[in-house]
């Protein structure tokens, strides 16, 4: 309920008159004819950026269709999913979290994952609980490696912290480890994954950063080191660290 509510007063505070109207029509109809309604929002909804609030950085027109999502059956709703083109795709990957039993969407959210459509993957990978909350470990480290190996920003992965765990410091290391071998480097952020989870491997990975001409590195092992040192310590400061870096260059 809480979620039909915070859906229903941020339609009502930017959607136009015509547009709330015309939804008001749509939700009178049922099955696969409020389906088809999913389809045809971008023709009657703009696609004006939501600041703020639960929803915020979502489009208009995104949120409209979860709020037609939130009328339909698990049936309808898979079916959109089987058909949907790549707008389609991005608005149900990020509607997951809000459907009913989310869980069992789970394919769903881990073949988005897959997906080799930027806009789908970040659309389950960035500001989106669902990971968090439902996926194993196994597939958790592949989402967070994903983003690793395309130079995306993992800062902004709900629960990145909270999810950290050993295998994932582990597969860090090694892949740093292939990078240096061909005289290139990760992201320096991604250090930050590794401070509750050391041992001897990554103590010397940390204490060759340290070493390292680059200046974020360097910042990265000194944040790693006082976070060993003082857990919770380094909250915040990592900031500098989350602007993209290319990890294919020097």
């Amino acid at each position: 309920m809480k979620t039909n509510l915070q859906i229903t007063e941020t339609l009502a505070a930017i959607a136009s008159e015509a547009e709330s109207n015309w939804l008001i029509e749509q939700k009178a109809l049922s099955g696969k004819a409020l389906a088809l309604a999913f389809v045809k929002v971008p023709r009657f909804i703009s696609k004006k950026i939501i600041e703020g609030g639960e929803f915020s950085s979502w489009t208009l027109d995104q949120l409209v269709r979860l709020d037609i999502l939130m009328q339909l059956d698990a049936a309808n709703i898979d079916s959109l999913f089987e058909t949907a083109e790549m707008q389609e795709a991005v608005a149900l990957t990020r509607s997951l979290p809000f459907l009913p039993n989310p869980s069992s969407y789970l394919l769903r959210a881990t073949d988005a994952v897959r997906s080799n459509m930027g806009p789908v993957f970040d659309a389950i990978a960035f500001g989106n609980t669902y990971p968090k909350d439902y996926f194993s470990e196994a597939a958790w480290n592949q989402l967070v490696l994903k983003c690793i190996f395309n130079d995306k920003a993992i800062h902004q992965i709900i629960g990145l912290d909270e999810r950290s765990n050993q295998n994932l410091a582990n597969t860090l290391s090694d892949f740093a480890h292939e990078r240096w071998a061909a005289d290139r480097r990760v992201p320096s952020q991604v250090w930050r994954l590794v401070p509750r989870f050391m041992n001897e491997t990554l103590q010397a990975d940390i204490e060759k950063l340290a070493q390292s001409e680059n200046s974020k590195d360097v910042l990265a092992a000194s944040l790693v080191k006082q976070e060993v040192q003082i857990p919770g310590s380094t909250q915040g400061l990592w900031h500098e660290l989350e602007n993209p870096e290319p990890i294919y260059t020097a």
